[in-house]
């Protein structure tokens, strides 16, 4: 439900928390934009921009200000997955804001309806957290992501729950006892947009104001504690775009002591050419940031970038397959209350989930799983029949040495001589 009333205005108190200049917004020049064509090529280019990876792409390739023929066929994927009944919230949320972006009123108004159908979506995670110990039907990135698309396109939410389920403490912020970058850079988008709403239809009292003003702040620093000192990281590769996002809209947060964002944006210039976004997802969440864009100009649409790339519309080049020869044998493990281990023969280049379909042909009652499909790619749901569950906050780890892979299990490359594990966990 939204804010039922309004107030008054709260004299100086409003006007302190009215946002200030943000932090120093580092991009790339118009004169290095070539820099940028292959993560727009591996977007545009890309046979597996399918589902709603596609939406992740579209709103990133309208940000960029590409908005010409060839984001047709694209566009109208997005619009049929968007009537889809199955969709989670914040599938739902991003369909919402692909298609809405950088659109003029008239253009958005069309995709209203789905505005209505995510307030409900939204509801029903509200619901189960009520009834689960606080626990979402998915997970907060994407509650996030609705309350980002709510606030952006005028749906209704109450401030009330957004202050007590988006405290900075809040375990869902937290994946084990590893703080989230991704989940608090997308929390903090989504609060900063309630809180400029907030500011400008005067609605809520100083004191909601300056609440929201603190978790803000406090997700900011726990997001700078993750920043890697040498290479200016936050997080990993993949969490950087929408932490500088976050840091980019974050007020009264510029110390340069804290952040050097040329340090960071130099660092991801490097890594575009050894291939780190050649997944179009990857790619497509870090471009706003190099352009200097966020996620909350989706609706403004002065604010969207030039488009001015040199554009590759061809099919991208297959790579060369692995001779049959070359095999490499990894150590397999899998760990419930009872750990289950085997050896398996892949071929070299082969990936984690190559691993697994080999040990569930070795042996299907200790080692058979199943996944689905997301953005980032396959994602574990189940083995030996033992499924994830949000409630419970259960999930399905992937290691390596002992240690969690930081890479999905249809793009992690295995090695020789490795030794892998899925690991029945809780975060």
């Amino acid at each position: 439900m939204g804010p039922s009333h309004q107030l008054p205005l709260v004299g100086l108190l409003l006007f302190s928390l009215i946002p200030g200049q943000p932090c120093t917004i580092c991009e790339v020049s118009n004169e290095n934009y070539s820099r940028l064509n292959p993560l727009i090529n591996t977007m545009i280019n890309s046979k597996y921009t399918r589902g709603i990876q596609a939406a992740n792409v579209l709103l990133s390739l309208r940000l960029a200000g590409i908005q010409d023929q060839s984001l047709g066929q694209l566009t109208q994927e997005v619009r049929d997955d968007g009537e889809k009944k199955d969709l989670t919230s914040g599938q739902l949320a991003l369909v919402i804001l692909a298609l809405g972006a950088c659109q003029n009123s008239v253009e958005s108004v069309t995709y209203f309806h789905l505005v209505s159908q995510l307030e409900k979506k939204f509801q029903e995670e509200i619901e189960n957290m009520g009834l689960h110990d606080g626990n979402p039907l998915t997970n907060y990135y994407q509650l996030s992501l609705d309350v980002l698309a709510l606030c952006l396109f005028n749906g209704t939410y109450s401030i009330d729950e957004i202050k007590k389920y988006f405290a900075p403490e809040n375990k869902n912020f937290y994946f084990g006892a590893q703080f989230s970058v991704d989940t608090g850079a997308m929390a903090v988008l989504a609060l900063t947009c309630v809180k400029r709403s907030m500011i400008k239809t005067q609605n809520k009292s100083g004191e909601d104001l300056q609440s929201i003003s603190n978790y803000i702040e406090s997700l900011v620093k726990k997001m700078l504690a993750e920043k890697n000192k040498e290479n200016g990281l936050i997080g990993n590769i993949y969490s950087t775009g929408e932490a500088m996002q976050a840091l980019f809209v974050s007020s009264n947060h510029d110390n340069k002591n804290e952040w050097n964002c040329q340090q960071t944006l130099n660092t991801v210039l490097e890594e575009i050419p050894k291939g780190a976004f050649r997944m179009p997802i990857a790619a497509a969440q870090i471009l706003p940031a190099l352009m200097g864009k966020t996620y909350l100009d989706v609706n403004n649409h002065s604010s969207c970038g030039s488009g001015h790339f040199n554009l590759s519309i061809q099919e991208p080049t297959p790579v060369e397959p692995t001779s049959p020869s070359t095999w490499i044998s990894v150590h397999y493990t899998v760990k419930i209350n009872k750990t289950y281990s085997t050896e398996v023969t892949v071929p070299k280049g082969s990936v984690f989930l190559d691993v697994m379909k080999e040990a569930q042909k070795i042996d299907k009652a200790a080692f058979r799983f199943t996944y689905v499909e997301t953005s980032w790619g396959p994602y574990i749901t189940s083995v030996q029949g033992l499924k994830e569950n949000s409630n419970d906050r259960t999930y399905w780890q992937l290691l390596s040495g002992g240690t969690p892979v930081s890479q999905g299990v249809g793009n992690y490359v295995v090695h020789n001589g490795e030794n892998l594990e899925v690991r029945w966990s809780k975060y």
